[in-house]
C-alpha cells in the first residue's frame, strides 16, 4: 500500500540542502489518488484480434515459406547459425551474439515433427511481437537423438527464419543458454 501525505526529508541532508532542493523543484501537484489501481490493460478489439489471426493464418499458408532444400544444407552438430537481414546494421548481430538483448521468452522444439515445429514457431512469434523489438530463444536441439544423427529441426529453422519478414537477426546462443542447440532471434513488430 502506498503512503499518503508528506514524507519527512531524509535525515542525512542539511536544512540548507533541503531548502535548495525545494527551491529547485518548486510546487508539486499530486498526480492522483495513491489508493487507486491503474486501469486494466485494454484487450484488442475483435477486429484487431481477427487481423492478427489472419496474419498468422497467412504465414501458415504462405507458399514462399518453403522447406526447399533445407535438409540438404550441410549443417552439422557443432556448427553455429547466424543471420542478419540485409537492411540491418551489423552491430545488431554483434549485440545479439553477446546477449545484450533481454530474452523475453523461449520455445523448445524438442520432440516435435517438422510441421509441428513450423506451426509452433509461427504461433510463438505471433504472441511475442508486442514491442518494437523482441528477443526470443528457440531451442531446436543438436540432432543427437534423430535418425542418422542429422540436426533436422536445426536445418529447418535456419531455412525458415530468413524467409520471415519479422525476423531481423538470429544467432546460436552461448553454451549456458543452449550453445549450438539453440538460437536467439530478434523480432520486429509487424
Amino acid at each position: 500500500m502506498a503512503q499518503t501525505g508528506k514524507r519527512p526529508p531524509p535525515s542525512d541532508l542539511s536544512p540548507d540542502e533541503i531548502a535548495l532542493f525545494r527551491e529547485a523543484i518548486g510546487d508539486v501537484d499530486s498526480v492522483g489518488d495513491p489508493t487507486t489501481l491503474p486501469p486494466e490493460p485494454t484487450r484488442p478489439s475483435p477486429r484487431q484480434a481477427a487481423r492478427r489471426q489472419d496474419r498468422l493464418q497467412d504465414f501458415l499458408e504462405e507458399p514462399r515459406l518453403s522447406d526447399g532444400f533445407a535438409l540438404e544444407e550441410p549443417i552439422e552438430h557443432g556448427e553455429t547459425l547466424s543471420y542478419l537481414r540485409p537492411d540491418t546494421q551489423p552491430t545488431v548481430l554483434r549485440k545479439l551474439r553477446r546477449g545484450q538483448f533481454s530474452c523475453a521468452a523461449s520455445l523448445d522444439l524438442h520432440g516435435m515433427t517438422v510441421d509441428e515445429a513450423r506451426i509452433s514457431i509461427a504461433t510463438f512469434f505471433q504472441a511475442q511481437r508486442r514491442d518494437v523489438r523482441c528477443c526470443v530463444r528457440i531451442v531446436h536441439g543438436k540432432g543427437n537423438r534423430s535418425q542418422r544423427q542429422i540436426p533436422v529441426l536445426k536445418r529447418m529453422v535456419n531455412h525458415w527464419l530468413p524467409q520471415r519478414d519479422d525476423v531481423i537477426a538470429f544467432c546460436s546462443t552461448p553454451p549456458h543458454d543452449g550453445g549450438t542447440g539453440a538460437i536467439y532471434v530478434l523480432l520486429r513488430k509487424l
